[in-house]
């Protein structure tokens, strides 16, 4: 079994460190290179939003078992930042509070075949996203 990977995010060089633990565990699951490259971006942009927005946080990742969709990756950020007001303005595209193209969190939604975030005021955010080794759309479409 392999254990989950924590990776705190305080600083730039973080994000990358992130990166490369992510893609390991991906390689050591079997994802294939698109796959991994999807997970890779998916980590980017998580890890980019601590630092801009919530000044730095966790991120962890997880080998997961399903009996419907088989083995997967959960990829969960945590921050005790600001959190998000507006969930649902923050989910679409070109919305940014930090100035930037705004393709964060509705990417990463696209990029994972499970997405779910969490926010409170004052609190902080939680996303959580899983990619699974064979992907739901297509298993959706096999049956």
């Amino acid at each position: 079994m392999m254990e989950p990977v924590t990776c705190p995010i305080r600083k730039e060089v973080d994000v990358y460190l992130a990166m490369s633990r992510g893609r390991v565990m991906a390689e050591h699951l079997g994802f294939k290179l698109v796959d991994r490259t999807r997970i890779e971006i998916v980590i980017l942009e998580l890890a980019r939003n601590l630092l801009v927005h919530a000044n730095g946080g966790q991120m962890i990742f997880r080998r997961i078992e399903h009996s419907d969709y088989g083995l997967g990756m959960a990829i969960e950020s945590i921050d005790q930042g600001p959190g998000i007001a507006d969930i649902e303005l923050a989910m679409q595209d070109g919305y940014s509070t930090a100035h930037t193209l705004g393709a964060g969190l509705p990417g990463v939604r696209r990029l994972t075949d499970q997405f779910q975030i969490e926010s409170q005021v004052g609190i902080g955010t939680r996303v959580y996203a899983v990619k699974w080794l064979q992907s739901l759309r297509r298993s959706i479409y096999e049956r």
